[in-house]
């Protein structure tokens, strides 16, 4: 999908105390940009950064982190935290990096309605891959924590595999988050507009004990 430009996104990113600029200085001493030793949850492509941002409004001894690969969506993200979220921060960042800016601090990564990548070929690319799923060994704490959410079928059967085969356990599975009508479900953008069209979407959320 194409993205608006923000013609000030330059200027909206180094002006706000929220935004991270050079991420790998702090590997492994994320807390000491906290100040605190509160779990730190990070979002993988937060987007317009609904989500993470709810959730750092609502659960204020959780540190959030969100990261986002392109400038006009992480401006636009920017724009709507509040001020004094002393609980969140947001990073520049493409996912094939992660383990280059964190290390053994992380207790829960999000992924939010991921790219499904579908051609064979790009699998490597999909947040749910091998690929990807070796490198979130080396930024998790005590153990692996995953939670993800999808509208797309086929992402989520791959993924259920492919997770599974990595040695994670289910902890929770739906096939249709809707229909439990959980009110302490937080949407992204992307959720919202799938619930509005009537799409299923699905959940899953599964753990790994560290290696």
């Amino acid at each position: 999908m194409r993205q608006r430009n923000v013609k000030n996104k330059n200027e909206i990113i180094a002006n706000s105390k929220y935004f991270i600029e050079n991420p790998t200085e702090y590997k492994g001493h994320w807390q000491d940009v906290f100040k605190n030793q509160n779990p730190i949850h990070v979002e993988i492509g937060m987007g317009k950064g609904k989500f993470i941002i709810e959730n750092a409004l609502k659960y204020k001894n959780i540190n959030f982190i969100g990261i986002e690969k392109f400038d006009s969506i992480l401006a636009l993200a920017l724009k709507k935290i509040p001020d004094d979220l002393d609980n969140l921060k947001m990073i520049r960042l493409d996912a094939i990096n992660i383990d280059d800016v964190f290390k053994n601090e992380i207790t829960t990564v999000y992924l939010n309605f991921s790219d499904p990548w579908p051609k064979a070929r790009h699998e490597k690319r999909r947040l749910t891959s091998f690929n990807f799923l070796e490198k979130y060994d080396h930024i998790f704490k005590d153990r692996n924590h995953i939670i993800m959410k999808t509208d797309n079928k086929d992402l989520f059967a791959y993924s259920i595999k492919s997770l599974n085969n990595y040695g994670y356990q289910i902890e929770d599975l739906t096939f249709d988050l809707n229909s439990l009508n959980d009110l302490e479900n937080i949407q992204s953008e992307y959720e919202e507009k799938f619930t509005k069209l009537n799409n299923p979407i699905y959940k899953i959320e599964v753990n790994k004990k560290k290696n």
